[in-house]
């Protein structure tokens, strides 16, 4: 396939498609409005980026400068957070009327520029709170000490005061005040006495089952994505008959005094305690406890101190401040607040008093009595997170005129799918491969977030990179990636992170993240040329952002908390960092969602639109009576649905009674056989894609997608038009067979050049169209399908291009000699930058220009392939500028009208940063020292180390090994056939 677009043939093509401008307002979805769309993306379409402030350093001019080349890059929205992770602090406080007064500024200005901005929910980039939290208000365990004591006989004691849990990042960077804070405030709770019991083991894993601890899941290894099915071991423990409450026996000094009966007996005081959470990483002034995840009180304070100050008076009609946003939720796991066993009693239907000892591993009653408490405590804790905080961010932002996204997952102490199903905008993150973390499982999770309720958009996190990144990353180097979260569903990529640039003073690369982030801002050597790389991801958000996903299998996950959303492993294809979903696609659906759920027309369908011919149950012995009469329904409907029945009810609430309920409606739901058993896939939940698979092909349903190359895919349906984006995932061309469940004729839509073009060698046969396409490396297509065949005078899907001339040595290239090099030297041949003996142009990183003439080759349609490039490049023939080349096949058409001789073709070719700081590694160090800025820098005096870079983080050393660079060609003329 070719990746370029002719002159004069987007004309041709718009002028059959009829896209003028009309007055009125087009069909959302149209063919039409899907065509104009894709050629001339709207802002809406844009990509974003991650905004970072780095503690205290800012101005408004910076802030301008920053905005502006966004605006001139792209890029249509920003999430705006400051942190400290470890650069020096500047002199604008967090939240100090300077610094009001500069975000005030931010937000004007975006809204003159028209990009749209979302603001954390609190300082850092996680959670909402701030030093105004006070102990009482904060995110809070119930802990306990325990004292043995032998009766029978009057005793006086003194009850030690619990101490808090650890932090699970450690109490060391804690401030002195709020130090104190969390070290000396509790409130007391319960003092409870029972018999002391002698050969009863502790409850295994209670601090992750009580909510003590949630380890992040993306970042440590091993850590459980659910609780598997607690299956009863009959183990008698504590009596809850003889637990005896001795709370109002305590005195405010701790002592107590009880006649002890008989035996040994152990009393536990239990107290409420801050669960060590705070602000991370917050600018310093913004350093401070969590909020009480369970109380709207607790978080209407915090916003009080927060958000409202920051609120403009007027909001304009585009552009500015739009949303709230709750990044990964990083702040760990709460098990109590000042009204929590209010709150229980209510939604569980019994006091949890007497099962206060399961908090400290104590059994009480039994083995499985106490799990089933556990599960009515994280039960009640998930359902006032999602009601009390992520639910309660929503109302307000709503009452605001903004929208909520939510990432939700991590060390989340709910059901990733319940938190993010609660966001307006659901959202994930993935990092760059090889430089950071296995992130994919939380792109699965937003995209069926967005899929089961209808959410337009699906943003992502993207290319969140660790110190390794280092400023290797470009737009060619990224797009297998990107294309793989396309496919995954992801409809907009919001960049990791674009760095505000002060201290500025013409420094590059320039203030970072520390050592994170992708580095995607203006002090990148190929920035002036990514506005086309922008343009291929806003034509792809575009398509993707339109009609709904197309999906075949929904799995249903269980109602257990914390839960992250695995599918099976077989459902998938490619690798672990990558994975992509095979010919039957699929989503998965929290119990919450489905009770929304009918069937129409044999599928389960939501509100939203969405609709799946398969639901697939998971694994789990247990289910309450009310999911398990939603599936009985759905089952009597006439949905297709996989999967065993339960055996018991989980939770305390009315058992044992519940469990005869569960095993009633159970053997009525499953005897009539409407329901297929089947065996879930080893070390899953859910059977292998085989045997769901195998079902639906015994339905005459084929894949929705199939090849025997390595190509990704996602498809969208409307009523007018079914589209598939395919992807390249290898390295390698590759010539391929597709089959496409979709009907009409078939049009090739080419992202990168807006090229659209028919494909006349197609076959439909049983609902499926099959049909050849080339890809080169990573290349990627959408394939539309509609009642409408485009113009075009080609017979065949791949065209080919014959070599006519090779542009051979010598060149004229120049440097610019800001960054080292030499202004103008002659390759006698392409080479790479870093063989060359020169040292100015061996640690050369920023814009070089090629120039050549030559003498025009016969050949109507005539193209330049320029081979390797390091890593992009701008192309002019005689004074007119052709656009960029950043991706693979490396070529661009040339215009009708080359003089027979001495045409004159430059070549603008960007290379990265690590070349140019590695060769400053051999300069005198003149950076950041004992954690303060240089004062070169901050005296604005010259500079006389003779380093040429400047960032405050340091990623390499003079050992580092070089990038290749540059124009290494060979670049030839072709012609297509």
């Amino acid at each position: 396939m070719i990746r370029f677009l002719f002159p004069g043939l987007l004309l041709l093509l718009a002028a059959s498609f009829q896209i003028s401008p009309r007055s009125g307002t087009r069909r959302i979805g149209s063919l039409e409005q899907l065509r104009a769309g894709f050629l001339n993306p709207p802002d809406s379409a844009r990509p974003g980026v991650y905004w970072y402030f780095m503690d205290g350093n800012l101005s408004k001019e910076a802030m301008t400068a920053d905005l502006e080349a966004m605006k001139a890059a792209g890029i249509g929205n920003l999430v705006f957070l400051e942190v400290n992770v470890g650069v020096p602090r500047g002199k604008v406080n967090f939240l100090s009327e300077e610094w009001k007064s500069d975000f005030a500024h931010a937000v004007r200005e975006a809204e003159r520029l028209g990009i749209d901005m979302t603001l954390g929910v609190g300082p850092g980039w996680t959670g909402s709170g701030g030093p105004w939290v006070r102990p009482e208000q904060s995110m809070q365990h119930l802990v306990s000490t325990a004292t043995e004591v032998r009766g029978p006989g009057p005793a006086r004691l003194t009850l030690p005061v619990p101490a808090p849990k650890k932090p699970f990042f450690g109490a060391g960077g804690f401030p002195p005040d709020m130090r104190k804070n969390w070290e000396n405030w509790y409130s007391d709770v319960a003092v409870l006495a029972f018999p002391t019991p002698s050969g009863i083991p502790k409850i295994e894993a209670i601090d992750e089952k009580a909510l003590y601890y949630r380890a992040p899941y993306t970042s440590q290894a091993n850590v459980r994505p659910y609780f598997p099915d607690a299956v009863p071991a009959g183990i008698s423990g504590i009596s809850p008959d003889k637990i005896i409450d001795l709370t109002d026996r305590l005195k405010p000094d701790g002592t107590l005094e009880w006649t002890v009966p008989d035996g040994s007996w152990t009393i536990l005081r239990f107290a409420a305690r801050n669960n060590g959470a705070v602000t991370r990483p917050a600018p310093l002034p913004g350093v401070g406890f969590e909020a009480d995840k369970f109380d709207t009180v607790a978080l209407e304070a915090h916003l009080h101190s927060y958000l409202y100050p920051l609120l403009p008076k007027k909001r304009s009609s585009s552009g500015g401040l739009r949303r709230l946003h709750m990044d990964s939720w990083e702040m760990g796991a709460q098990n109590w607040s000042g009204r929590f066993r209010e709150e229980f009693r209510r939604r569980r239907g019994y006091d949890p008093l007497p099962y206060y000892p399961v908090y400290a591993g104590w059994i009480v009653g039994s083995d499985e009595r106490s799990e089933r408490f556990l599960w009515d405590l994280r039960t009640t804790a998930q359902e006032l997170v999602l009601e009390n905080h992520a639910g309660q961010l929503k109302r307000i932002s709503h009452r605001l005129g903004l929208k909520l996204s939510i990432e939700p997952y991590d060390m989340n102490p709910t059901a990733d799918l319940a938190l993010g199903a609660v966001a307006d905008i659901p959202m994930c993150e993935f990092w760059s491969e090889g430089y950071g973390f296995e992130a994919a499982f939380s792109c699965l999770e937003a995209t069926s977030i967005a899929h089961v309720n209808g959410n337009a958009l699906v943003p992502a996190e993207a290319f969140t990179a660790d110190h390794r990144e280092a400023w290797k990353q470009h737009p060619g180097s990224m797009k297998n990636q990107g294309d793989w979260a396309f496919a995954t569903g992801i409809n907009r990529l919001v960049y990791h992170t674009f760095q505000h640039k002060y201290p500025d003073n013409g420094l590059r690369p320039g203030m970072t993240m520390g050592p994170y982030g992708v580095h995607w801002d203006r002090g990148q050597t190929w920035w002036p040329m990514v506005p086309a790389y922008h343009r291929y991801v806003s034509r792809c958000q575009f398509l993707l952002q339109q009609g709904r996903t197309v999906a075949d299998i929904l799995y249903l996950t269980p109602e257990s908390a914390p839960h992250v959303f695995l599918p099976p492993k077989s459902a998938l294809s490619g690798s672990d960092f990558l994975p992509d979903r095979r010919g039957y696609n699929f989503d998965g659906c929290d119990p919450g969602q489905l009770m929304d759920a009918s069937v129409k027309d044999g599928r389960v369908t939501f509100p939203s639109g969405a609709s799946y011919r398969m639901l697939v149950l998971p694994a789990y012995r247990t289910m309450t009576p009310r999911l398990l009469e939603k599936i009985g329904s759905l089952a009597r409907a006439g949905a297709t649905i996989v999967g065993n029945p339960p055996v018991a009810a989980p939770g305390l609430t009315d058992y044992p009674a519940c469990d005869t309920r569960v095993r009633g409606l159970a053997q009525r739901i499953w005897a009539d056989g409407k329901i297929r058993r089947m065996e879930p896939e080893a070390g899953s939940l859910y059977p292998s894609y085989a045997l769901t698979a195998s079902l639906l092909e015994n339905q005459g349903i084929p894949e929705d997608f199939e090849t025997t190359a390595p190509i990704r895919y996602t498809h969208r349906t409307h009523s007018d038009w079914d589209l598939y984006f395919v992807s390249n995932r290898s390295d390698s061309a590759q010539t391929a067979g597709l089959s496409f469940r979709a009907t009409g004729q078939p049009q090739c839509w080419n992202p990168v050049t807006g090229e659209i073009r028919a494909l006349p060698e197609h076959t439909f046969r049983n609902g499926v169209t099959s049909l050849p396409l080339r890809f080169a490396p990573h290349e990627s297509f959408f394939i539309v399908f509609s009642g409408e065949k485009a113009n075009g005078n080609s017979r065949k899907n791949i065209l080919n291009i014959k070599e006519v001339q090779k542009l051979n040595g010598p060149w004229e290239v120049r440097f610019d000699p800001k960054w080292g090099g030499p202004e103008k030297v002659t390759f006698t041949r392409l080479e790479d930058w870093t063989t060359r003996p020169e040292n100015g142009i061996r640690y050369y990183s920023g814009i070089a220009t090629y120039r050549k003439t030559f003498d025009a080759p016969r050949g109507r349609r005539l193209v330049l392939d320029l081979g390797t490039v390091k890593d992009m490049a701008r192309v002019r023939l005689n004074g007119r500028e052709l656009g960029v080349v950043w991706t693979s096949p490396w070529q661009i058409a040339l215009p009708a009208g080359l003089k027979p001789s001495g045409n004159l073709l430059e070549i603008d070719v960007a290379n990265r940063w690590p070349n140019r700081l590695i060769g400053d590694e051999f300069l005198p160090d003149d950076g950041i020292k004992d954690g303060k800025w240089p004062d070169w820098l901050l005296h604005n005096t010259p500079r006389t180390s003779g380093r040429y870079t400047f960032a405050p983080h340091r990623f390499y050393t003079k050992e580092s090994p070089l990038l290749p660079s540059g124009l290494l060609g060979p670049v030839v003329i072709g012609v297509v056939e």
